[in-house]
């Protein structure tokens, strides 16, 4: 297949006529009411959009005619959460309470996004990572309604169409999944929905983007693994995973209908293999205003996870060498946006390469490696660096022996590999630094490079931890440490309502750096004593706002984005943010 050059962007978007008009979409957005509804009965009821459940006054019961179609007493919305909180804490098995909170999502999306942006600390691990990943591995099983757009080859021809029956309105935000490496499952086929879905839940909780307003999307290009084919009850595309100019052209026809349908969307791109996911975004980045998550939504919380660690231990960045264990699509672009960090902070970039140490599966990459990726060459440290350690650069350097040799200040992992950080080389930290940074990033939690409480033992309880997965607090003479996540979902939520607020043309990687820096700042104090590197979970609005506004403003200053007067942001990001809340309704 011949690639295409960029399609021009038409003036407008075309829209899809549809019960929810803009007048009611409007209101419910904005959370002014009168509601205009045309829908009455059973059919209201039906729609999770507009459902209230036992939440509809009297008047709205008389005129829209529900009246005995719901139990007499009418309650309010927060009446309503203490009962959902009630049925999901009965549950005994996560996966089950995953599946309680789909269902309330299929039935009434106020409530369950009420229910999620209030309880973010205790139901986020539910919503996503770790649950979601089960949810993927059993999502044939699982499926119960249809959300979202499902796009294979043979939809090439009409991804417009099919956009357009999926949308009430023109839709600002969308992730999208090709579903081949979801978490650190890999390919989960069709059961890859699960993400977008639960990252677009985790927008509207701690962005305020309104549900209308996002769309899941799955490019479902088949799948290899076997099991997945045989299932009888599998819902995907039965077919291997297609590769190649084939797979290319399922992607250039999606871009190309985001563009033609939602030219004012952005476009986060999620769990993408790593060839794919550098090269795609590196293609359509300036298509539209897109990034990828896991490249630079990671790298984004990575770098923020440093420069709060190094604050709180006394140290600074441009001081400091740093140890990335795994070179996929997330280790290169932490590695890319550290060096991006330490040159802002007046290292020279030969300094900045030779003061971030990458290893993948063949050891330490080393400029001039025989074989050495594409992907990789940029952040492989100067063989003049190597041999000044007393390394050898042309064999293959374990970590410990990196780490003994480098002497880092802060260790990352984001290997996908359980038990990687070994106690050798967590000791050989602790060896060299007071207070070591010691970042196991990877998850689900079975794939973590070292458990917390391994790194408490083998480091007499001084190191300063945070981890990809969540971890209970771990008992340290006496006192408990808690264990900060990691966790994306800190910083994507404001990067995309930044990007919406200043209708951002593209999103340069300066952007992801302004957002490391604003969530660093916004940190508690001392993470030694309270293990707290970010703030509370339960602060996520907040955070996104902080995010957003600081975002917005640096889009602006490179004209890449509106330009707002300083005053005029915050105002600007407020409005954006849905809380969600029933209006009145009024019979049309």
């Amino acid at each position: 297949m011949t690639l295409l050059e960029p399609p021009p962007v038409p003036a407008t978007p075309r829209g899809h006529a549809h019960h929810l008009s803009r007048p009611i979409l409007d209101a419910l957005r904005s959370g002014h009411g009168p509601a205009p509804v045309v829908l009455r009965g059973l059919a209201l009821l039906a729609d999770p959009v507009l459902n209230k459940d036992a939440a509809f006054t009297e008047a709205e019961r008389d005129a829209l005619g529900l009246r005995g179609l719901l139990p007499p007493r009418v309650v309010d919305i927060d009446q309503q959460v203490v009962l959902e909180l009630e049925h999901v804490r009965h549950k005994t098995d996560d996966l089950e309470r995953y599946i309680g909170l789909a269902a309330l999502q299929d039935r009434n999306e106020t409530l369950f996004h009420r229910v999620l942006g209030d309880h973010l600390e205790e139901l986020l691990p539910i919503v996503y990572t770790p649950t979601v990943g089960r949810a993927c591995q059993e999502f044939s099983h699982l499926y119960r309604r249809p959300r979202g757009v499902w796009i294979t080859p043979d939809d090439v021809d009409r991804v417009p169409e099919i956009l357009r029956h999926a949308a009430r309105d023109e839709i600002r935000l969308i992730v999208v999944t090709d579903n081949e490496r979801i978490l650190g499952l890999g390919d989960q086929g069709a059961g890859g929905m699960g993400i977008p879905i639960g990252k677009l839940a985790l927008y509207s909780a701690a962005a305020g983007i309104h549900p209308g307003l996002t769309l899941p999307v799955s490019l479902d290009v088949g799948t290899d693994r076997e099991a997945l084919l045989a299932d009888p009850l599998y819902v995907g595309w039965r077919h291997p995973r297609l590769r190649g100019e084939a797979y290319d052209a399922v992607v250039e026809a999606f871009v190309a209908g985001v563009r033609e349908v939602h030219p004012r969307a952005v476009l986060q791109w999620e769990d993408f293999k790593q060839h794919n996911a550098i090269r795609l975004l590196a293609r359509y980045r300036n298509w539209v205003c897109s990034f990828n998550d896991d490249i630079q939504g990671t790298a984004a919380i990575a770098v923020a996870t440093i420069l709060s660690a190094l604050r709180s231990s006394g140290q600074s960045l441009e001081d400091s060498r740093i140890v990335l264990a795994g070179a996929g699509a997330a280790g290169t672009g932490i590695a890319r946006l550290l060096a991006v960090a330490m040159v802002d902070a007046g290292r020279s970039p030969e300094e900045a390469r030779d003061s971030i140490a990458v290893l993948d599966s063949h050891g330490l990459v080393v400029e001039g490696r025989a074989a050495l990726d594409d992907d990789k060459r940029d952040a492989a440290v100067s063989r003049a660096l190597v041999t000044s350690i007393g390394l050898d650069p042309d064999v293959a350097i374990g970590l410990e022996e990196v780490v003994r040799a480098f002497r880092p200040s802060v260790l990352l992992g984001t290997t996908g590999t359980g038990g990687a950080f070994t106690e050798g080389t967590v000791r050989a930290m602790a060896a060299a630094h007071e207070h070591p940074i010691i970042l196991p990033l990877s998850n689900p939690t079975m794939n973590t490079e070292a458990r917390p409480a391994d790194i408490f033992a083998w480091t007499d309880g001084r190191a300063i931890v945070a981890t990809g997965s969540p971890f209970p607090p771990v008992e340290l003479g006496g006192s408990s440490r808690r264990i900060p996540q990691a966790n994306n979902a800190y910083v994507f939520p404001g990067i995309g309502l930044g990007a919406i607020v200043s209708e951002a043309r593209t999103l340069p990687e300066s952007a992801f750096l302004v957002a490391a820096r604003r969530l660093a700042d916004l940190a508690p104090g001392d993470a030694q004593a309270s293990g707290q590197l970010f703030p509370p979970i339960g602060d996520l609005r907040s955070v996104a706002r902080e995010i957003a506004i600081a975002v917005v403003a640096h889009l602006g200053e490179l004209g890449v984005g509106r330009r707002f007067t300083p005053d005029q942001i915050p105002a600007a990001v407020e409005a954006a943010m849905w809380r969600p809340d029933y209006v009145p309704y009024e019979a049309v």
